[in-house]
């Protein structure tokens, strides 16, 4: 996969602060049942987290760097027992470019006042 740059790699960063992870991997390692998993969740999702369980630092680097490799993946981070794996999802619509609203000024925000009744006019 094409590297990312710093600025995509931040955002794609904050947008996967708020996901859960999708795919656990334990003890056993990375099987190719989880490979699917992980396949099937970037086709899905593009960006997922994936928790590890169990393993030690140095191998979940390792896990990382291979999930990337066999799925032609990007690692955009790796805090703790959890990693950020995203894949552009090449069949997926672009989303549409919303046009820019035009300001609209402060005079024709207010809504107008109905004209006062005689009977209002006489109250006050």
């Amino acid at each position: 996969m094409n590297e990312l740059t710093p600025t995509e790699r931040r955002a794609l960063r904050a947008r996967a602060h708020s996901l859960h992870p999708v795919v656990s991997i334990s003890q056993k390692g990375l099987s190719d049942s989880v490979l699917a998993e992980i396949e099937r969740g970037l086709k899905a999702h593009e960006l997922i987290k994936v928790r590890v369980y169990g393993i030690e630092r140095d191998a979940r680097e390792t896990v990382h760097a291979e999930i990337c490799s066999r799925l032609d993946a990007a690692a955009i981070q790796h805090i703790g027992n959890v990693l950020v794996v995203y894949r552009a999802n090449p069949e997926a619509p672009a989303a549409p470019v919303k046009p820019a609203k035009k300001p609209v000024s402060r005079s024709r925000q207010k809504t107008p006042v109905p004209p006062a009744t005689s009977r209002q006019r006489l109250r006050k």
